[in-house]
């Protein structure tokens, strides 16, 4: 079916960014970004016809194991975005070190950040994975970069976004102007603007959390969702519903599509980290994506788009969703002491703790 009356991923950016300082070189990295997400689409969907799925001998950076879809992704997005004169440098989940731009290549005012594919550990059974992107403006333009070049406050993006491949392959992308979800048409090639000005709801009974760290989490966390748990004969007087499918993309499209809050918050599973996931890769753009939504997303104590990244590969805690309930989520951690959250069972009685 041909979409004439739709507007395309390209005239909408060319339409936003005319009036932008660097505007057509932002363009053409982000169609860029979306020709990468168009062929790891392709790679996913192949599945092992494509001889992709799997897990190699190597580890990444957090000494995660590989999967093969990680590295073939990896290599998507570099050779999609590095040579058009519109980048300074990458940096990527997957990479050690910033990547900067060949020499035979002419350097740009814009970093690109990136995880490739999101969720790679559901590749296997099939559930839907993604990509996530954030675009800062490059402080030394034209000049090779360094690692202190990316690290940013999220409220610096210029543009940020994500593809989700399930059963169709979509792209959700802001600005900095409000959020637009588009849609892939896989005969033409072309992302087609669908989802219009996405807002979140500002209440929700839904949340996503993995139950099976709940031995340690923090006592606000654990308030938090054992009152969910309770339901109507609770204190929140309504019932709500769980979900958790382990792959960041596909818990934020569905709170863009429908509600809800993620929490994916600090524990004592591994006390050295302050949180799971990656501030510069993955909290950043969600952060900037839900805000202009009209959603909220914190640590727990403030909000991510504050937060001053110190190195790279930098984890934090990380809430967001519907506004209505980050903000009940971190008023309870600011009226629970840091103190309180000493071991696993929290010294009280709860739905997670084992009543031996």
């Amino acid at each position: 079916m041909l979409h004439l009356n739709r507007t395309t991923l390209a005239q909408y950016l060319i339409e936003e960014c005319q009036d932008k300082d660097g505007g057509s070189d932002l363009v053409a990295l982000l169609l860029g970004v979306a020709q990468a997400c168009k062929m790891i689409s392709r790679t996913v969907a192949m599945g092992a016809l494509g001889g992709a799925t799997g897990k190699l001998d190597s580890t990444n950076v957090q000494g995660e194991v590989q999967a093969k879809l990680d590295v073939i992704s990896d290599e998507i997005f570099r050779a999609r975005t590095e040579f058009g004169g519109y980048v300074a440098g990458l940096a990527s989940e997957e990479m050690d070190d910033p990547y900067p731009v060949p020499p035979n290549f002419e350097r740009g005012q814009y970093l690109l950040l990136y995880d490739p594919l999101d969720g790679s550990s559901n590749i296997d059974v099939n559930v839907s994975v993604g990509s996530i992107f954030s675009v800062l403006n490059a402080p030394r333009p034209g000049e090779e970069v360094a690692t202190e070049d990316f690290l940013q406050t999220g409220s610096k993006q210029v543009a940020a976004g994500y593809a989700i491949y399930g059963p169709s392959t979509k792209m959700v992308l802001t600005l900095g102007n409000g959020v637009n979800g588009f849609t892939l048409d896989p005969v033409l090639g072309n992302f087609v603007l669908t989802h219009p000005d996405i807002k979140i709801p500002e209440t929700t009974q839904e949340f996503a959390i993995n139950a099976s760290n709940s031995r340690f989490w923090e006592p606000p966390v654990t308030r938090y969702v054992e009152e969910c748990m309770a339901g109507k004969t609770g204190p929140r007087g309504k019932d709500f519903n769980m979900r958790w499918v382990a792959s960041l993309v596909a818990e934020a499209h569905r709170i863009f599509t429908r509600g809800g809050v993620f929490l994916y918050p600090r524990d004592n599973k591994q006390p050295p980290k302050p949180g799971r996931l990656r501030l510069l890769y993955e909290a950043s753009p969600m952060a900037f994506l839900i805000e202009q939504a009209g959603g909220m997303a914190s640590t727990g104590h403030g909000r991510i788009l504050e937060v001053e990244p110190t190195e790279l590969h930098q984890r934090v805690p990380f809430i967001f969703g519907s506004k209505e309930e980050v903000a009940r989520i971190e008023e309870y951690h600011q009226s629970t002491p840091d103190d309180d959250f000493k071991n696993p069972l929290f010294n009280t009685r709860g739905l997670f703790r084992d009543a031996s």
